[in-house]
């Protein structure tokens, strides 16, 4: 792929990225402090209801629909939370080749923010399991208390902190629909990449600019 530009007409110098689905393969410490929770508490989800296709939105979005009413969904949360900091959070992959890409596009300039939905304090702990605090500009995320439940919120904030402004080349990188959604808020193109969670077509209907098959790739559409 060649390399992408924004609507100013040159390669972005500030890369919005998405943490799960995007950096790391979170899965397993999600789901399986998700399954923890609702052992503690007796829950029995229905057939199918707790997969992959949960992750991206903040999980007390989701969890009403799954367990029936919104008193079990804040004590599930509640208990997940304390399960996925016990363990869960470092039960997660970085994807093949996205640690040499980030150290790349960091040494050759380019302003890194991550902008995840996942709480800060756990999208901090996870970046720093990794190694990757020192890349990124800024780490923002929703807060515990669900200040920002939307990526459009998200990427707000990041740009607050960023300082950026309307003239600044930004693009943002992601794995499901909600983050081209919260990036258009803002009037930024956002890149799907197909190593994520998205369903079949899920990021080309929402209009992504591309959809890059791995890291390879995005680092060539970046550049």
């Amino acid at each position: 792929m060649e390399g992408v530009t924004t609507r100013h007409g040159s390669a972005p110098e500030i890369v919005l990225l998405d943490l799960d689905g995007t950096l790391v393969d979170s899965a397993p410490g999600i789901l399986g402090s998700l399954h923890a929770a609702f052992a503690e508490l007796g829950v029995e989800p229905a057939p199918g209801a707790v997969g992959r296709h949960l992750l991206g939105p903040p999980l007390y979005t989701t969890l009403p629909a799954i367990v029936g009413d919104e008193e079990t969904a804040a004590q599930a949360l509640v208990t997940y939370r304390r399960h996925y900091a016990d363990a869960g959070l470092y039960d997660c992959t970085p994807y093949p080749g996205i640690d040499a890409l980030l150290r790349e596009l960091s040494a050759g300039g380019v302003r890194l923010a991550l902008a995840t939905s996942k709480a800060e304090v756990f999208a901090e702990e996870v970046l720093a399991h990794h190694g990757w605090t020192d890349l990124f500009a800024t780490i923002t995320g929703d807060s515990l208390d669900a200040r920002r439940p939307t990526k459009a919120d998200v990427v707000a904030e990041a740009l607050r902190r960023l300082g950026a402004e309307p003239g600044d080349h930004v693009i943002m990188v992601g794995d499901r629909s909600t983050d081209v959604v919260g990036s258009a808020a803002h009037g930024i193109a956002c890149l799907g990449v197909a190593w994520g969670y998205a369903e079949p077509g899920e990021l080309e209907e929402a209009g992504a600019l591309a959809v890059v098959g791995d890291a390879t790739e995005l680092g060539h559409a970046l550049r």
